[in-house]
């Protein structure tokens, strides 16, 4: 049978692994320094930056403590080796408490240095600082991140560790130890790498994650990687204002619904053009709220007759933009028959009246 202290080291390695880098299991125990902290670190949602300063000061210095850890758990662990009394111990056990117990020391030390200036000192103050106006501070830099990150339409994605968000003004990627954070108007995004997996552990299904490089024209922000499922691509992609480029000639997998949105998008385009009447302004899709209302339906396909299952007139104003009418339409098809899609029948969002791809009009 195994010796008390070998079975403690071995269990005290894969909690301190695990402690580390964190599994869905130790996340969902809490066992993460976010949940055993959270009555000081505050709310994410509430101080976005001031929070994650807090967090990775934090996890510097906890990290930093599992060394020591282990030796204090080996006190008791193994009492045979009067590790207690470290001046009893062996040299190579005092060798080991002088090295933990220096890390430990010296992360305290940064942390101290971190925090001064109210926090100023800060790596991720300083990094916001290169972001200010010449009469500004970084605490502008963080207000605005800070009222942007509380939006909902922000683009949210990625593991804890290496979190990708970005905002309307900002690109961001959360680490362990550190924040990254780039201007999106003094950036280029370039897809540099791609990755294909049989089998993803959430879904279970094949998965495609990209490798995107962002690079500020800003000589004081190095540049960083951000990782992503292809899927949520066209996400970002709507949130950024630039484009990004493909430097790798890397071939996008886009989901099955991203497709057909495409090619609803060609279909349409090639329909008659709906000129709305005088006086008719557009409002805002009532699906989005964030896209004009430019299309409108009207009884233009070949089929004749009222009956069940023809097109019929649809009497609506334009309510809804393009993307959204797309969305609506792959919504209401036989998921398992994506080639019978094009050809099928779907009932007005508004009124229910049915149309097929060719009563869809872009409205002017």
């Amino acid at each position: 049978m195994d010796s008390p202290d070998v079975t403690f080291t071995l269990a005290y390695v894969v909690f301190a692994f695990c402690f580390v880098f964190t599994p869905n299991e130790f996340r969902s125990a809490g066992f993460t320094v976010q949940n055993l902290f959270s009555f000081w670190l505050g709310s994410e949602d509430i101080g976005f930056v001031q929070y994650h300063i807090r967090r990775t000061t934090l996890t510097l210095v906890v990290h930093c403590s599992l060394p020591l850890g282990y030796y204090l758990g080996m006190c008791i662990a193994a009492p045979d080796k009067k590790l207690i009394y470290v001046y009893l111990a062996s040299e190579g056990w005092q060798l080991y408490f002088t090295v933990s117990a220096a890390v430990l020391l010296l992360s305290c030390l940064v942390a101290h240095y971190w925090s001064g200036q109210k926090w100023g000192n800060h790596t991720i103050s300083k990094n916001l600082a290169s972001h200010a106006l010449p009469q500004s501070s970084w605490r502008a830099v963080a207000s605005s991140i800070n009222t942007e990150f509380r939006r909902i339409d922000k683009f949210a994605t990625g593991a804890p560790g290496a979190r990708v968000i970005v905002t309307d003004t900002w690109i961001m990627k959360v680490t362990t130890y550190y924040v990254h954070v780039a201007l999106q108007q003094d950036t280029h995004l370039t897809v540099t790498d791609s990755k294909q997996h049989d089998i993803s552990p959430d879904s279970g299904t094949p998965v495609q994650i990209l490798t995107l490089s962002v690079a500020s024209i800003n000589p004081n922000v190095k540049p960083f990687d951000i990782r992503l499922n292809s899927t949520e691509y066209t996400e970002l992609r709507d949130k950024l204002q630039a484009p990004v480029r493909n430097a790798a000639n890397v071939v996008i997998h886009l989901t099955m619904s991203e497709l057909f949105l495409e090619t609803f998008r060609s279909f349409v385009e090639l329909n008659q053009v709906y000129e709305s009447p005088s006086g008719q302004e557009l409002e805002a899709c009532i699906g989005c709220m964030q896209e004009t209302a430019n299309i409108k339906l009207l009884h233009l396909c070949h089929g004749e007759g009222e009956g069940e299952g023809e097109c019929q007139q649809c009497y609506c104003r334009p309510m809804w933009c393009l993307t959204c009418m797309g969305k609506w339409f792959a919504s209401r098809q036989d998921q398992q028959r994506p080639e019978t899609w094009l050809g099928s029948r779907v009932p007005c969002p508004t009124c229910r009246a049915k149309f097929c791809i060719l009563d869809v009009c872009i409205a002017h």
